[in-house]
């Protein structure tokens, strides 16, 4: 009998943060997960993240742990201790593993750490994200603040990747002792400047001997900046002969509605699901929080039962439902196909 894949959704459908600190988003993320599980999914994307939120509001960082603890042991006790949590997570400005500066480069390295640590809190084995340089903080020459491209870009990213390397040898063993993978995901140049390809994040980890440290796949991201489908296939059968395809995400081009999307649904998905059976996740961006400036977000809102009022647009909900239904039915019709060959 097939096995059927497990699909988590994103709760950036809801919000840019996981607001811990933040009691009233915590009680409707309760109601959420119930219509989300009625519905299918068996699995949530947290972003447990400092953007303005979380442990800025706690005295300590212990602080902000026994909060995501006492969320986990609430859904639990709310009758979802079936229900795996994975993390969203994004290396910043201040919290930066690649830096040339010893102390922003340190305090990376813990903040990965502490991540890793509300990952297992909540339950989690996969930490994803742009964890490598941070997200959205493209180059620029002192002192004037223009921003580097092309071939100055790169040499910059190479010099930075190198020094991430050894940053990722210690979150790498790190996480492997909490019984956490961490998941690193290649985005689009139109968000961040690297690693944009597949084929970059692969030189990095070609110097990473832990196979911890490894690859989440975003259909948008590979879709935007892949290098194809036959150098795709080939990179991923590769990533997972190492051990290091960790998770991946169905999620279209505009980030929004999955059913009506440009998306090469065999090309991209028939070489994970031949070397991968792990959760797949969709990941839809509503028009919420930060996203709207940081993806270009002209769509309409996707509007929220019990949170927005209603209008004739579709809401969170019926397109989570949609997503669910039809990526589904799209990747067990190309798991028959690999079964019957």
């Amino acid at each position: 009998m097939q096995q059927k894949t497990d699909m988590y959704f994103s709760f950036f459908m809801f919000g840019s943060n996981f607001s811990i600190e933040d009691g009233e988003f915590l009680d409707q993320a309760i109601v959420h997960m119930r219509h989300l599980v009625s519905m299918g999914y068996c699995g949530f994307e947290f972003h447990p993240g400092r953007e303005q939120t979380t442990s800025y509001k706690y005295p300590t960082y212990e602080d902000e742990l026994k909060a995501y603890q006492a969320f986990r042991k609430r859904m639990d006790e709310e009758g979802f201790n079936h229900i795996k949590v994975a993390t969203n997570v994004g290396a910043t400005p201040d919290c930066d593993p690649s830096s040339s500066c010893k102390a922003i480069r340190e305090a990376g390295i813990a903040y990965l750490k502490s991540r890793v640590d509300i990952t297992k809190a909540l339950g989690g084995e996969i930490m994803m994200g742009p964890m490598v340089i941070p997200y959205g903080g493209f180059v620029v020459k002192a002192p004037n603040g223009e921003e580097v491209w092309s071939d100055g870009l790169q040499d910059e990213l190479a010099k930075r990747y190198d020094t991430a390397k050894e940053s990722f040898e210690i979150l790498g063993r790190y996480a492997q002792s909490q019984g956490v993978k961490l998941a690193i995901e290649p985005i689009s140049h139109w968000e961040t400047p690297g690693p944009n390809k597949l084929a970059q994040l692969m030189s990095f980890l070609d110097g990473i001997e832990n196979p911890t440290v490894g690859v989440v796949l975003d259909s948008a991201q590979e879709i935007l900046d892949g290098d194809g489908p036959t150098v795709y296939a080939e990179q991923i059968k590769a990533i997972a002969g190492q051990g290091r395809l960790h998770y991946a995400q169905a999620s279209p081009p505009d980030r929004g509605d999955l059913v009506n999307c440009w998306l090469p649904w065999e090309d991209i998905f028939t070489p994970i699901l031949t070397h991968f059976d792990g959760p797949i996740a969709v990941e839809i961006f509503n028009a919420v929080g930060g996203f709207d400036h940081g993806l270009r977000l002209s769509r309409r809102k996707y509007w929220i039962p019990e949170v927005d009022k209603p209008n004739e647009y579709p809401n969170a909900y019926e397109v989570a439902q949609q997503a669910h239904n039809y990526t589904l039915e799209r990747l067990t019709r190309i798991k028959c196909k690999l079964d019957a060959m």
